[in-house]
């Protein structure tokens, strides 16, 4: 009786005998079956022990190569490229430079040599003479020793470290996709509020709303984001000098503390300020060809008059001439003048940034500087990459990169630091109103995010080309 009592149920054959437990599934089994569950486990881990060796081999087999390993080949031959590319350059630069100091010494030692050889025919020299050839010799064998020492080892070095960084800093440049998306308008010109009609100046608050001067309407419209129709929040009572009119406004600022948009009301020859609570306003300035305006962090705002050719700078409320900051010494394409400054910038230094339409350049005034200096364009009207063709829009960026809105060729293009010519960014693809091309871009702007904003006047639309996220 004590035997049957001990007997129980095997899992396998179902019947009563004297069992074994299994500490791993919990369950009870004859002694026959017990073998035969050993055997299967042990079976079943010969298994797994062949399918670890055969993902061993796999694993040796395995090449890395992913999307990632694909992207990294690519820049590895982007910047062999590019090294190359601003080696050749650079060696071109000083070849030239080279061959210009050499010619320019040749044509010295002839000069000299000229009057060597007259004053010796002549048969009449003194001391002087001889003094003034001797320290003539003496100067040109300095400058030529100069040029070697320009050539030597140290000062190569510190070459080659500024072309270092030049090429790493076009080589994390930021990209975006050639073809935009309308966020505002292209329906056509025209005064619907999903329609616009010669876009000039835009501006983008820190809540994304864009601000857009609607010339051909005489209106500014404001567009909250992820929406496509606008809102008008000044003028749009037609063409007119009423203080609830505008007449052709080129350029829009927000002012967040005053909860205020200032207005270069062009066609009147006034700056305004509109209250947007209450929708009231009052002009700023007066008589001033206003071409278009901006402001730093300090609240000064800085207007261009296309007629002085000059950039003159206002306190928030300050009445009167203003201060002037650039120009002012007539129309001319010196560096002290411009010829019809339109759109400005100014970066955290306070240097101010001018599109000189007329010269067909971007313009740098550092603060208090008599003059400016060249940063994009002067080499005449045209369509090469170091020129172009009536400028518009600016934006200068943290690493002091130039995007000019290159209005008559139709492209957006960017300038590096130093650099003699820029690069397309977006555009370029001939006047059009396909996803890829402008037609005379005119405003220029960033969102938070990266993205691009262009005021594409001559297919009346606002167009976004969204920053790659490499």
């Amino acid at each position: 009786m004590a035997m049957e009592n001990n007997k129980k149920q095997c899992f396998i054959c179902n019947k009563d005998k004297i069992t074994y437990s299994c500490r791993g599934c919990s369950k009870e089994f004859c002694f026959d079956d017990l073998a035969k569950r050993l055997q299967s486990l042990n079976e079943d881990f010969n298994r797994i022990i062949d399918d670890y060796d055969q993902f061993r081999d796999e694993i040796n087999q395995k090449q890395p190569v992913s999307s990632s390993m694909k992207q990294i080949d690519q820049w590895e031959k982007k910047s062999i490229e590019l090294i190359q590319q601003t080696a050749q350059r650079y060696r071109n630069i000083l070849i030239e430079k080279g061959r210009k100091d050499l010619d320019k010494l040749r044509r010295r030692f002839d000069e000299i040599t000229e009057k060597m050889k007259k004053v010796q025919k002549e048969n009449e020299f003194n001391e002087l003479d001889l003094n003034y050839f001797k320290d003539q010799l003496m100067e040109m064998k300095k400058h030529s020793e100069n040029q070697l020492e320009m050539n030597s080892k140290e000062n190569s070095q510190i070459f080659i470290e500024k072309l270092s960084k030049r090429v790493i800093q076009k080589l994390i440049l930021g990209k975006w996709r050639q073809n935009g998306s309308t966020i505002c308008g292209g329906n056509g010109e025209g005064e619907e509020l999903n329609q616009l009609s010669d876009p000039e100046g835009i501006f983008i608050d820190k809540h994304q709303n864009i601000f857009i001067a609607d010339s051909g309407n005489h209106r500014i419209v404001r567009l909250k984001r992820n929406e496509n129709r606008g809102t008008i929040v000044a003028g749009g009572n037609g063409g007119g000098n009423s203080l609830n009119q505008l007449d052709r406004p080129t350029g829009v600022i927000f002012d967040e503390q005053n909860n205020s948009i200032i207005i270069a009301d062009c066609g009147n020859r006034r700056v305004m300020r509109w209250f947007l609570n209450t929708n009231q306003s009052e002009i700023l300035i007066h008589n001033i060809d206003c071409c278009r305006l901006t402001m730093d962090e300090f609240g000064f705002v800085y207007v261009s008059d296309g007629g002085k050719d000059e950039v003159r700078r206002w306190k928030m409320g300050e009445k009167g001439e203003g201060t002037l900051v650039a120009g002012g010494n007539g129309k001319g394409d010196q560096l002290n003048q411009f010829n019809v400054p339109t759109v400005l910038f100014v970066d955290d230094e306070q240097s101010l940034y001018v599109s000189d339409r007329g010269n067909d350049r971007v313009m740098k005034w550092r603060k208090d500087a008599q003059e400016g200096i060249v940063v994009a364009g002067g080499n005449g009207r045209g369509e090469n990459l170091n020129q172009l063709d009536g400028p518009e829009g600016i934006i200068v960026d943290h690493g002091g990169r130039i995007y000019v809105a290159d209005f008559a060729n139709h492209r957006i293009v960017r300038w590096c630091e130093g650099d003699e010519e820029g690069e397309i960014i977006v555009g370029g693809s001939g006047k059009g109103n396909g996803p890829n091309q402008l037609s005379y871009p005119v405003g220029l702007l960033f969102d938070g995010e990266g993205n691009l904003y262009v005021g594409d006047r001559g297919n009346h639309r606002i167009q976004r080309f969204d920053l790659v996220h490499l």
